[in-house]
């Protein structure tokens, strides 16, 4: 359902049975655990969150890895102070 290395592939499955005899099933709430962080980023002027993903995992569909370890709820928003840390969580939980 998503794709390896993708925010829910980890996520516990659940299913519902509706009214009307049909099987929905869908993701339980994702919890976000405590970083592990293995440094920081400086951001600087016109710092985008995916060249920053790939600088450190290789990988610009990880930018959620660093959202997730600020508690950056729109990722955007981390990017917002130049000047400012961020929270660069180790490759893989």
């Amino acid at each position: 359902m998503f794709f390896k290395g993708s925010r829910y592939e980890k996520v516990e499955e659940a299913e519902l049975t509706n009214a009307g005899g049909r099987v929905v099933r869908y993701k339980k709430v994702r919890f976000i655990t405590d970083p592990q962080p293995q440094g920081a980023h400086r951001v600087e002027q016109g710092d985008r969150l995916d060249l920053i993903s790939y600088s450190y995992f290789q990988d610009p569909e990880r930018f959620w890895r660093i959202a997730d370890a600020n508690r950056g709820l729109w990722p955007d928003d981390l990017l917002e102070e130049p000047g400012r840390l961020i929270l660069v969580p180790a490759t893989e939980d």
